[in-house]
């Protein structure tokens, strides 16, 4: 399965729209661009494997491998980039402003849900990120 991030970038936050293939998924949040700056920044745009992952704070999520300089890079829930993200993306339901949204627990378990169904189905789930033309 691939997944396609096209980013607004704010200085306030990073906004995106999330497809996968023609059929979008959700909006996203996430960090101002600050250069891959650790806990700060968004992720440098590429194409990322997509893993599943739990823990206890955010239970079942998704896993980003293979960022540059980075580790755990998730994709969970959150409403507030800034206060909320440490370099991670939240899908949201609707978009407030510069990396802040609203209703990402209904937007996050629609994302979830398709991907850990693909992966149930044996397949490979990859994101790319790039900028909105």
């Amino acid at each position: 399965m691939e997944l396609l991030l096209k980013r607004k970038y704010y200085r306030d936050g990073t906004n995106g729209e999330l497809y996968a293939g023609p059929s979008f998924i959700s909006y996203t949040i996430e960090c101002p661009d600050l250069m891959n700056l650790p806990g700060k920044s968004c992720i440098p745009e590429g194409r990322y494997r997509v893993q599943r992952r739990s823990s206890l704070r955010f239970g079942q999520h998704l896993h980003l491998v293979g960022v540059r300089n980075r580790n755990l890079i998730l994709i969970h829930p959150a409403n507030h980039a800034l206060s909320e993200l440490k370099g991670c993306i939240a899908p949201v339901g609707s978009l407030s402003g510069p990396g802040c949204g609203r209703n990402s627990m209904a937007a996050f378990n629609r994302l979830r849900e398709l991907v850990y169904g693909a992966i149930n189905q044996g397949q490979q789930v990859w994101i790319t990120i790039q900028k909105a033309r």
